[in-house]
């Protein structure tokens, strides 16, 4: 199982930073996330679908990426928990990678934690849990 959801996230990865260079369509990432998620930031709980409305949210977001210097998204580590049979926590730790003008990289180093559901043999993300996105990247004077 572990080299199965190593292998989900390396597309994942894979994909998002194709979206980030204009490669592909945000659409492409869909894939990743079961037909309904949750998802857990400090600014509260909310609900979603897998939809049309998903895809536009995503491209709301990856426009913001572009548009603040998000050049790379990069896993330098998982950490898999299975819960049961078909589930599991996953932690992956991530690095992104932002052009600053008239300024080095910035590099800025996060975790989010997934919950994972294994159907119909292949994985679906259907919750996450992450940080605080935008206090970190004001710390980094970026956005």
């Amino acid at each position: 199982m572990e080299e199965i959801l190593r292998g989900f996230f390396a597309r994942y990865e894979s994909n998002a930073n194709r979206v980030l260079a204009g490669e592909i369509d945000v659409g492409e990432t869909t894939f990743a996330f079961a037909s309904d998620f949750i998802a857990a930031s400090p600014a509260g709980v909310m609900a979603g679908k897998n939809d049309e409305s998903l895809k536009t949210s995503m491209e709301k977001g990856y426009a913001r990426y572009r548009a603040i210097g998000t050049r790379e998204l990069k896993i330098r580590e998982l950490k898999i928990t299975p819960i049961d049979a078909l589930h599991f926590l996953v932690r992956v730790d991530w690095c992104s990678v932002y052009e600053v003008e008239e300024r080095p990289d910035v590099i800025i180093d996060f975790e989010v934690h997934y919950l994972v559901q294994l159907r119909n043999g292949e994985p679906k993300i259907f919750g996450w849990v992450s940080g605080d996105e935008e206090a970190v990247l004001r710390e980094h004077g970026i956005g």
